[in-house]
């Protein structure tokens, strides 16, 4: 099948979308389709075309005001001019799936929403009532919907009446990555004299609650944190960190290989995702292959992840008291558990979730295109 993936960005830039369209469409080129990555560059210093494992990666310049929004009018025109059997479309949050849901012909659509309800600042989200509108034509005009997660699906369903062409199939990981990642001496039971790391992987946006991890440290002595990512809430979390009196124990970090990212995944103690607004939480089950306890907070998909052992949640509203109680919760629990009755990582269930592999996800998608495509 020749394959358009539409999305708001692309690597080398990161995120949960990111991740997710890059490792579904290079194992679409091996499993022997044409898939086409159709992209923006707000910045304009990314090369507009060229291959990337296999993947064509065509980018446009767009209108991000705030990193949002994606605004490439010129998607709509490109697509019109070519064909496809499939057109696969991600990010409710963003106009490239609006210019895609628009531009089909002679294909089908698919549409990945990883939908959230809300925007990600108040400004956002007052912006996304009116937007509501656009969001109705693209999934008016999907063929079929995959969600990444039982969160999703349901405030999708709710939201927009699809339930008809609804189907779950949730994010996966490369699971080879995580085996014997983690040495017995990193364990949270071991080294009680060193300073613990508490690790953040993602974007700095609001929204992430990363500010709750930053205000909570004053009360942490024995804890360092590391944040590893980049977006524009960066600079007022490191006035926050330096008002805090914690500047000297947090450890900023980007654009990190994939290794150095498993490196410090691998020297980790405890990992936490704050974040209000979730479809999914790639890097908790990133986080919970690596055999990192996890802290997140209740209210989206992240809570799906909560098996109160593994990984448990903090109830809604987030606030530096509950994070410190959490982390003590946490690390009392582990001491108490001896090694055998420590539930391992390769049964790989961790609440609701089963973490899969990305060759499984991939499988999964290719049934769904192929479905869609014989309707």
């Amino acid at each position: 099948m020749k394959i358009a993936q539409i999305c708001p960005r692309y690597s080398p830039d990161i995120g949960g979308v990111e991740t997710h369209v890059k490792e579904i469409s290079e194992r679409l080129v091996k499993a022997g389709h044409d898939v086409e990555v159709i992209t923006t560059d707000p910045t304009g210093q990314l090369r507009k075309q060229e291959i990337i494992n296999g993947v064509r990666v065509i980018r446009f310049r767009s209108f991000a005001p705030g990193n949002a929004y994606y605004f490439a009018p010129q998607i709509y025109t490109y697509l019109k001019k070519h064909d496809y059997d499939i057109i696969h479309a991600h990010s409710y949050h963003a106009f490239p799936a609006f210019f895609a849901s628009l531009s089909r012909h002679s294909g089908k659509f698919v549409f990945t929403p990883h939908y959230h309800r809300h925007g990600h600042t108040a400004f956002r989200d007052l912006l996304h009532k009116p937007y509501r509108l656009f969001g109705k034509i693209i999934f008016s005009r999907a063929d079929s919907v995959i969600c990444v997660s039982e969160y999703e699906k349901k405030l999708v369903e709710s939201d927009f009446e699809v339930a008809a062409k609804t189907v779950k199939i949730p994010n996966g990981i490369n699971l080879t990555e995580f085996e014997g990642l983690r040495q017995p001496e990193k364990s949270l039971n071991r080294n009680a004299e060193r300073e613990k790391i508490l690790l953040y992987v993602g974007r700095l946006e609001e929204y992430k609650g990363v500010q709750y991890i930053i205000q909570s440290l004053p009360e942490l002595q024995d804890f360092r944190l590391r944040i590893i990512g980049k977006g524009p809430y960066e600079a007022e979390l490191r006035n926050m960190a330096k008002s805090s009196g914690v500047e000297a124990r947090v450890e900023w970090l980007k654009d990190l290989s994939r290794k150095e990212l498993l490196e410090r995944y691998a020297d980790a103690d405890i990992f936490l995702m704050l974040s209000s607004h979730e479809a999914y939480g790639i890097t908790v089950a990133e986080a919970l292959a690596a055999e990192i306890p996890c802290i997140v907070a209740k209210g989206s998909a992240l809570e799906e992840f909560v098996d109160g052992r593994n990984c448990i949640g903090i109830e809604n509203p987030v606030s530096k008291e509950k994070v410190v109680r959490a982390l003590q919760d946490l690390m009392e629990n582990k001491r108490r558990q001896s090694k055998n009755e420590q539930e391992k990582v390769d049964e790989k269930n961790y609440g609701l979730y089963s973490i899969i592999d990305w060759d499984e996800v991939t499988q999964k998608i290719i049934t769904v295109y192929e479905s869609t495509f014989n309707q």
